[in-house]
């Protein structure tokens, strides 16, 4: 019996009672932002550090992005209004707008980021154009129009922003403000270009290639596209509409494999602090008849991940969204984040829009695709493998497509991207000191200092089937800070080349690594030694733990216990190779499975319920336990299994490990069996993992291509 604790449930509420749940909420977190406005309420200036856009812009993110909320609410409800929703934020426009007021808004030239603010405003203005727009006095129309009208020929970053500019144009168009044609014109066509089939989008091209893979995807490139065909109406252009509504169709199919049954989405990529914003594409799929859910799939899936979260702390004592996941957690935050940013979370309230006689609000729930049955499938756009298990309710990911990182160029790992795994269970380890490099969910190379590599850029090779096969660069930066578009300018030292290959299924991924030597050309590259070093997921864990902890087991067998008894710091890089004979033999294939008598192995209990492990299959001499304190968005402690080599890690080795995750302790027995054949080192590595079923895996890991790579 798995000992995850039972999913948040809508099932106690009535349809008519769920929309009602929706509407208190909506009303809680719009009251809770009064107390921080302005006398005129232009600027919502929510508690917390500011941005790196400072205070000014923070505060008309608060009401903007508010304004967004309410505007669901208001169109939602008709113009019902107990609250006086469009007197509060017509009275905010009133001032904002007003060049002469204390507290007007700042340009487009005093804060970039009001050019995101804009577009909420503007999407919020159409959608409540006869309780607030229609009413508003000549003067205050005139002047938000030109306010917004600044927008007008800019520069916007090559990514979601330029959709900021493009709905903003489209509101002005119908309200009789400036907009040019080449700027929406312009728009469609970087959306074509940012297409990668199967319904994703990468959000911009990075070094030219579709790498950007998160959930702006959802709540931005897929939600203003549709939006803007809302906004513009006969004028759209034609079959504009019917393509966007295609590719939101088609990517509803994957994203509703990517919610786990405790409501949770998929925790990768940027911005997480806006939570449930990933129900965007699911609410605008339902409004725009764009969507293959039943309609109670629809509302399921959006009613359980409001859910989650007002569950699990997403609001303070006062009501206020927190900057975090779980909890207040800056480890997940960019330097763009303000106390307002969790505010775009606003956009999971489309679906009050639609009436209470559609069938999304009427139906009975039905199962999420996780709670249906197990399931197992590529998503070759994002080059994820996925896996979601009905006994515990977990979607797992394994990463081989996606850094947000140029190709051209080595980079520090953000751990929102460049981890190997993801989950709708687990968080990356994100520490506020990143020195000493990543541990969790990582196949990495470690040197004689105790520094791990780092992965971006990563190169896919395959993502077929159960299997993918990706590689990178081993390098060691000297500032190890990052962020989404790269990190600080610094120095790097390069090392070897990493390949990985997975086998994902259910909650085990047969994860495969090899190394191959640094080029003799390379004068500059770092030639070891390094011991290679295998992390598991990390999972918030109860009880005491002191960061960067390391408890090393030492070989053990399959019923160790998942602490190891005593601390040990891990093994010394400088120790000699074990004397086992690399698995490099001419030709013939060998047998790589555990030593059924002393496999190193190392397991976690998660503080919800879930068990993360690992246990080496060929070449991993030792396991341990790295605790971490306050890096993690789950909780303040938390916990990651790892395996280490115990000598340096060498070429003409197949490494293999199983790593787990699930609502049950790892088993030994339901592993599978891995050959490999690995004839010379400059040869593709192969593995055969046969599972206990019959069922057979192939895997190929290339030798790398040396020319013409970072």
């Amino acid at each position: 019996m798995t000992s995850v604790p039972p999913a948040p449930t809508s099932a106690g509420r009535t349809p008519a009672a769920d929309r009602a749940h929706w509407e208190r909420t909506a009303d809680r977190l719009l009251l809770a932002v009064r107390p921080h406005a302005a006398p005129d309420h232009s600027l919502v200036r929510l508690p917390g550090p500011a941005s790196h856009n400072g205070t000014w812009s923070d505060g008309l993110e608060g009401f903007a992005r508010s304004f967004l909320l309410a505007a669901f609410r208001l169109a939602g409800a008709r113009g019902e209004d107990p609250h006086g929703l469009a007197e509060w934020y017509a009275a905010g426009l009133t001032a904002g707008v007003d060049p002469g007021h204390p507290d007007r808004w700042p340009t487009f030239e005093e804060s970039n980021q009001a050019k995101v603010e804009a577009a909420s405003v503007a999407l919020a203005l159409y959608e409540t154009r006869p309780w607030i727009w229609d009413r508003l006095p000549g003067r205050v129309q005139e002047q938000t129009l030109e306010w917004l009208g600044a927008m007008v020929g800019t520069d916007m970053p090559p990514n979601n922003w330029i959709w900021f500019q493009a709905v903003t144009e489209a509101f002005a168009r119908g309200a009789g403000g400036d907009w040019r044609q080449d700027d929406l014109d312009r728009t469609i066509a970087l959306t074509d270009a940012w297409y990668a089939d199967e319904g994703w989008y990468s959000d911009g091209l990075t070094g030219g290639a579709h790498r950007n893979f998160d959930h702006y995807n959802g709540w931005a490139m897929h939600l203003y596209p549709l939006w803007f065909c809302r906004m513009t109406g006969d004028a759209t252009p034609a079959g504009l509409l019917d393509r966007y509504r295609a590719r939101l169709r088609r990517f509803l199919e994957d994203q509703r494999l990517l919610v786990g049954a405790n409501g949770s989405p998929l925790v990768q990529g940027r911005s997480m602090t806006y939570r449930f914003a990933a129900l965007a594409p699911v609410w605008t799929g339902a409004l725009f008849d764009a969507t293959p859910l039943v309609p109670g799939e629809t509302r399921r899936i959006a009613s359980r991940m409001l859910d989650h979260f007002t569950a699990h702390g997403a609001t303070d004592d006062a009501g206020l969204l927190t900057l975090g996941w779980h909890r207040p957690f800056r480890g997940l935050l960019q330097t763009y984040s303000g106390p307002a940013s969790p505010y775009w979370a606003s956009k999971g309230f489309i679906g009050l829009l639609l009436p209470p006689t559609h069938p999304v609000w009427t139906a009975e729930e039905s199962p999420l695709a996780v709670e249906q049955k197990d399931f197992a499938r590529p998503l070759k756009a994002p080059g994820w493998l996925v896996s979601g298990t009905a006994s515990d309710g977990v979607v797992r990911v394994v990463n081989h497509g996606s850094d947000h990182a140029d190709p051209a160029r080595l980079h520090s790992d953000d751990p929102c991207y460049a981890r190997l795994t993801y989950s709708t269970h687990t968080a990356p380890e994100m520490p506020a000191d990143p020195a000493g490099g990543p541990v969790d969910a990582t196949a990495t190379l470690v040197d004689a200092a105790g520094r791990a590599a780092h992965r971006r850029p990563l190169e896919r090779i395959s993502v077929e089937g159960a299997t993918g096969v990706s590689r990178s660069r081993a390098h060691w930066p000297a500032d190890e800070r990052w962020d989404p578009f790269g990190g600080p300018d610094t120095a790097y030292r390069a090392g070897p080349w990493i390949t990985v290959g997975s086998v994902l299924r259910g909650p085990v991924e047969i994860r495969l690594v090899r190394v191959d030597p640094v080029d003799p050309a390379d004068a500059d590259a770092d030639g070891g030694p390094w011991r290679l070093r295998l992390g598991g997921w990390a999972l918030a864990v109860d009880g005491p733990a002191e960061g960067g902890a390391e408890e090393n087991g030492g070989p053990a067998g399959p019923g160790a216990a998942t602490e190891p008894p005593s601390p040990a710091e891990p093994p010394s890089p400088a120790e000699p190779p074990s004397p086992a004979e690399p698995l490099s033999s001419a030709g013939p294939e060998v047998p790589a499975g555990p030593d059924p008598d002393n496999p190193p192995a190392a397991t976690v209990a998660g503080a919800g319920g879930l068990f993360s492990g690992v246990l080496g299959l060929h070449g991993f001499g030792l396991a341990g336990t790295h605790r971490s304190h306050d890096s993690n968005a789950f909780g303040a402690r938390s916990a990651t299994p790892v395996l280490w080599t115990d000598g340096p890690a060498r070429p003409g080795v197949l490494y293999a490990a199983a790593v787990h995750l699930g609502g049950e302790a790892p088993d030994p027995a339901a592993l599978p069996d891995v050959t490999t054949r690995f004839e010379e080192p400059d040869a593709p590595a192969t593995a055969v993992v046969t599972w206990p079923d019959g069922t057979r895996d192939t895997v190929r890991l290339p030798a790398p291509d040396r020319t013409g790579r970072p």
